[in-house]
């Protein structure tokens, strides 16, 4: 049984946070509400208040998984989040030689460029906002670890509950003005992703230091819209905009893992959402 430590117990480190548990390992969750969750121990702490966390000293876990929420949208909330809380928390584990590897859930929002190319993990990261500089910066806090450590650049997170795309669709008048490239994940497939990334770092199986972790169907905004709408049977004026912008991801180092997404494209994950808020 390892050690595992998630913090930032939302709705994507909650559901690790529950499957980790399921497979027998002690799980330990920081988040900043003391909302109870089933078979893990909870720390209420805040990642931007070094003295909240004092308590992880005495963890010594064997995993870290960090999977915060900046809780806005400025270049302060993002540096408090993604950098200095990050820092915060990796300062508590500087006596721990238990620590085998450290996870930063970052975003696909490092990429900056506009281009109708393919992006992969090879491809330089071009931040073009506040937002991708300072993911970049908490990756880069990695680099100092003498343990394993990766990166995992996720694109839009879709799921239960996620229903922007959706409740757009609902509402034609308001679809933009311009076509763009879109990369989405569903939160269950980003789950199972890291959980088998973890189990692989328990049975000393190598992995890379830095995965995409989006779908295998890259596609405009408006194909997504289209298909929403026909679904729902809203009408729609067919019209499809050039695309202007957005850029494409592949999933396949990700895919060279083993891993099997349940949710390969947005046909799939987008059929079981509708089916599950209208059944």
């Amino acid at each position: 049984m390892a050690t595992i430590l998630i913090v930032g117990c939302g709705d994507l480190g909650s559901t690790v946070a529950l499957q980790l548990a399921q497979k027998g390992h002690r799980v330990v969750g920081v988040r900043r509400s003391a909302t109870a969750l089933s078979n893990i121990e909870i720390i209420q702490a805040d990642v931007t208040q070094p003295e909240t966390l004092k308590k992880l000293e005495n963890i010594q876990p064997d995993i870290i998984i960090y999977c915060v929420a900046a809780s806005g949208q400025t270049d302060a909330h993002y540096k408090a989040a993604y950098v200095d809380g990050l820092r915060n928390v990796l300062a508590t584990q500087a006596n721990n030689v238990a620590l085998q590897h450290v996870f930063f859930v970052s975003s696909t929002r490092v990429y900056g460029q506009q281009t109708d190319a393919v992006l992969d993990e090879n491809t330089p990261a071009m931040a073009a906002d506040f937002g991708g500089e300072r993911l970049l910066e908490g990756e880069r806090l990695l680099n100092d670890l003498t343990c394993g450590q990766t990166v995992l650049r996720l694109s839009g997170i879709y799921g239960p509950g996620r229903l922007r795309m959706i409740n757009l669709a609902k509402t034609p008048e308001l679809w933009p003005a311009q076509n763009s490239w879109t990369n989405r994940i569903h939160r269950d497939d980003a789950a199972k992703f890291l959980v088998l990334l973890v189990q692989k770092v328990l049975h000393q199986t190598p992995i890379a230091p830095c995965y995409i972790v989006t779908d295998s169907a890259s596609v405009s905004q408006y194909e997504v819209l289209h298909w929403l709408a026909t679904q729902l049977r809203i009408p729609f004026n067919p019209h499809v905009p050039a695309i202007e912008n957005g850029k494409r991801l592949s999933n396949q180092t990700m895919l060279t893992t083993g891993f099997e997404m349940q949710y390969p494209d947005y046909r799939a994950g987008y059929a079981a959402l509708l089916a599950l808020n209208t059944g």
